[in-house]
């Protein structure tokens, strides 16, 4: 019976020994392989940190407008009897653009011009006779009334046929014509509208805290979304003289030269305020910056050295301030140094302390043309 409990008490031994010892040796075997495992390396892009001229500016948005733009409307009642336009005509100021009908007008004229010479005759005589003593002064004071009274009537009577004729106040475009020969018109009927081309205005606004950074004359670059491969420069020409209480924001107005005629009044535009240029200064493309809730932060490169001796390149983080943003660049202001490398793609799946590598990449870059659909 002993020699039985010997036996199993010693195949015991002998399993659960074996076992152990497999396990022991499995773990050895294990930590000599995760010794001498190649560490990982992330794959990024990076750039080298220069210092360059920063050439910053204020952004705007509003809409063309005319320097010179009117409707043409009548001033009286009437019915067109000549019609001296086209629509979409060049005219200059003075051209009569349309006629109406002033021959009661006219006539009332002449009926006032052929009773001036009597009047004024009345009035001489009124004259004498006071030196006479034949008439009282109310009587000359009266004759004269009624002579002047009538040269006013012919005054207003000619002012009154000027109006019959709609002419042009000043060099411009007609637009689309509203009025059609024979048709009656009633008063502030919009007949066209004229504007001069040759000059255009940007208004738009800025906030109160950016007001020190502009002044009369400082130029602008404006683009507009119907003519997206052009680019116009304008000046400053006007500031509001009071800020928006309920907004914070001024109105302030921009001259664009337009000689060739391609802007037109109420394209939506966009501006660049050209502010003075900020010589050494770091900027980076955005695709660098991480935003996170702490803060913006971009991953540098440092070289160190293993236990073997390898150089190998390690990714960290740093904490950087930005300022403004421009096309695809973006200005730093402080954290950085000239000379740093910075990764610009492949930072998701970095942390503190990881290598990496660097390879070349053009995705970032824009395509020259963009693929058609």
């Amino acid at each position: 019976m002993k020699k039985w409990i010997f036996s199993a008490i010693l195949v015991a031994i002998l399993f659960f020994g074996t076992v152990i010892g497999f396990n022991m040796f499995k773990a050895q075997k294990i930590k000599e392989y995760m010794a001498n495992r190649p560490i990982p390396e992330f794959s990024v892009t990076v750039t080298t940190v220069k210092a360059k001229n920063w050439e910053p500016h204020l952004r705007a948005i509003g809409f063309i407008e005319p320097n010179e733009g009117v409707g043409i409307a009548n001033e009286v009642q009437g019915t067109v009897v000549s019609i001296n336009f086209k629509s979409g005509q060049h005219v200059k100021k003075g051209d009569v653009l349309i006629s109406l009908d002033s021959t009661i007008e006219q006539a009332n004229l002449k009926s006032a011009q052929a009773k001036l010479p009597a009047s004024k005759l009345n009035y001489n005589r009124m004259r004498i006779l006071l030196k006479k003593g034949s008439i009282s002064e109310g009587d000359v004071d009266t004759a004269r009334a009624d002579f002047y009274s009538l040269k006013s009537q012919i005054e207003a009577l000619r002012a009154t046929i000027n109006q019959h004729d709609i002419v042009a106040p000043f060099n411009g475009i007609v637009g689309l014509r509203n009025a059609y020969m024979g048709s009656f018109l009633n008063v502030g009927t919009t007949i066209t509208r004229l504007e001069n081309l040759n000059k255009m205005l940007l208004r738009f606004t800025i906030a109160q805290n950016d007001l020190h950074k502009i002044y009369i004359g400082q130029k602008m670059n404006i683009f507009v979304d119907a003519l997206p491969h052009s680019s116009f420069s304008g000046t400053i020409s006007a500031i509001e003289p009071a800020v928006n209480y309920q907004s914070g924001v001024i109105q302030v107005q921009a001259t664009i030269p337009n000689e060739a005629r391609v802007l037109r009044s109420g394209m939506f535009a966009k501006a660049n305020i050209v502010l003075p240029i900020q010589k050494d200064q770091i900027t980076l493309p955005e695709t660098a910056i991480n935003y996170t809730l702490y803060g913006e932060t971009v991953y540098i490169l440092t070289k160190k050295t293993d236990k073997k001796n390898k150089t190998f390149l390690e990714a960290n983080q740093k904490i950087v301030k930005l300022g403004e943003s421009q096309d695809t660049d973006i200005h730093i202001l402080s954290g950085l140094s000239e000379g740093d490398i910075v990764v610009t793609s492949g930072q998701v799946r970095l942390s503190n302390g990881v290598r990496v590598k660097i390879i070349k990449s053009d995705i970032l870059n824009k395509p020259a043309k963009i693929p058609a659909l």
